[in-house]
């Protein structure tokens, strides 16, 4: 066999292979013999046809099928020859067998060379955060008013009530699709509205019209209204206050607390918070990472690898949007470009992470996946029965290596990294674009 391999262009590979003819024929012939032996055919005793027919009627496919199986072994003896590493199916180009030799061509890229950026080089901000008294109580506060009713007051309007409305939106003096409702709760600083329509309705009391002009964003989803003033007429039907329940032992056993009182429900609150932050710390510390990472480095991304990754996209979207529709969405109805950066950003994440374990010869540490397991198994009412469920899932244990892998990957380069420390509040780093 011989092997030649040209560089076409980036990472495409064209290798040439060659195998003497004789030897292909000596294959067709035997397949041939062994079908002769076999087949049944009317006007012939059993193992009687004539070679002459079984070639006549067998010769073409025997012969596809001996040529598929010398490209594909050879193809695979010649990657291995020349150290090639395919990142996708190659694309086979026969020849023919009148020659003394076959010869066909495959096609494909390869994985990228790379050589990574010294971690020391890496800059990276590493968020901290501690949860401060003031922090919890306003966790308090949210579940003291999740347990709130609406009750109708008789002063006037401010933030955070719901007022109960009707309304009739005109543009020019036309009505609008949209624009009109009757029995509308509105809390009042929720942001659900159109800027400015909100503002305008604090101080009213019930029973009172009011009137108030407002301008569209220029980037409103119904391009119709976009951009344009409409007024509205309001007419207030009730408002509402909050009314939160007492912070007393009743209320704390609602969350499962039974003794302790409030002091170990903020105990419990505060273990929830802590929990919450670490992992969102984890999180934000791997995204800059990677992020300082990707940065760092440029790597040429085989296109089959894009093309896969694509298609993973595809068929997430895919879930995602057919969740609670009887409808189901086709693959092909989604363009592949909308996918194609964060396809190329995934991939090219995938193939550093592969190198920085290549280089550094870095194993999977068991204590780390079992740890892991155990505490995502913690939350579970049976969670001994949660850790043998990963342990003997093949696929769910794989992904936690795989996280752990990852994890491992931060570690080593947090390191030998340039790494800043900058401190957030506890809701500035947990909720950091939050409405206004």
């Amino acid at each position: 066999m011989q092997v030649s391999v040209e560089t076409t262009s980036g990472l495409e590979r064209k290798v040439s292979i060659s195998t003497p003819s004789d030897v292909i024929n000596s294959d067709i012939q035997k397949r041939l013999q062994q079908l002769s032996k076999t087949q049944r055919m009317a006007g012939f005793r059993p193992g009687k046809i004539p070679m002459s027919v079984i070639k006549k009627r067998f010769g073409g496919a025997v012969t596809n099928e001996i040529l598929q199986e010398v490209m594909s072994r050879s193809f695979y003896q010649a990657i291995q020859e020349q150290n090639l590493q395919p990142a996708g199916q190659p694309m086979l180009d026969a020849g023919d067998l009148e020659g003394t030799e076959f010869t066909f061509t495959a096609t494909f890229e390869v994985f990228p060379e790379i050589t990574l950026t010294e971690f020391s080089k890496l800059k990276i901000e590493k968020p901290e955060s501690e949860i401060k008294d003031k922090d919890i109580d306003r966790m308090l506060d949210n579940l003291l008013k999740q347990k709130g009713t609406w009750e109708p007051v008789k002063r006037m309007a401010k933030k955070d009530d719901t007022v109960v409305i009707d309304f009739v939106g005109t543009i020019d003096g036309e009505a609008f699709e949209g624009g009109t409702a009757e029995g509308f709760n509105l809390v009042l600083g929720s942001d659900s509205m159109i800027p400015g329509f909100e503002k305008q309705l604090l101080k009213v009391k019930t029973g009172e019209e009011r009137q108030i002009t407002v301008t569209f964003p220029e980037d409103y989803q119904s391009a119709e209204v976009a951009g344009k003033e409409a007024v509205f007429d309001v007419t207030v039907k009730e408002v509402k206050g909050l009314k939160t329940p007492e912070l007393d032992d009743e209320f704390v056993k609602e969350f499962g607390v039974e003794d302790g009182g409030v002091d170990q429900l903020k105990a419990e609150i505060q273990k929830n918070m802590q929990r919450e932050l670490d992992a969102k710390i984890k999180g934000e510390i791997k995204t800059k990472v990677f992020e300082s990472l990707q940065e760092a480095n440029e790597v040429e991304i085989p296109k089959p690898l894009i093309d896969q990754e694509i298609q993973v996209l595809k068929q997430q979207a895919v879930q995602q949007f057919s969740q609670g529709r009887d409808a189901q969405i086709d693959l092909p109805d989604l363009p592949s470009a909308i996918f194609e950066d964060q396809a190329k950003k995934r991939v090219e994440l995938a193939l550093l992470v592969n190198q920085i374990i290549q280089d550094n010869e870095l194993k999977v540490d068991a204590d780390r996946v079992k740890e892991t397991i155990e505490t995502m198994a913690s939350a579970y009412d049976e969670p001994e029965q949660m850790v043998n469920w990963y342990y003997s899932n093949q696929e769910q244990l794989q992904q936690v290596e795989s996280a752990v892998m990852e994890d491992q990957v931060v570690d080593l380069i947090l390191e030998q990294a340039n790494v800043k420390s900058k401190s957030f509040g506890f809701d500035e780093l947990m909720n950091p674009n939050p409405s206004k």
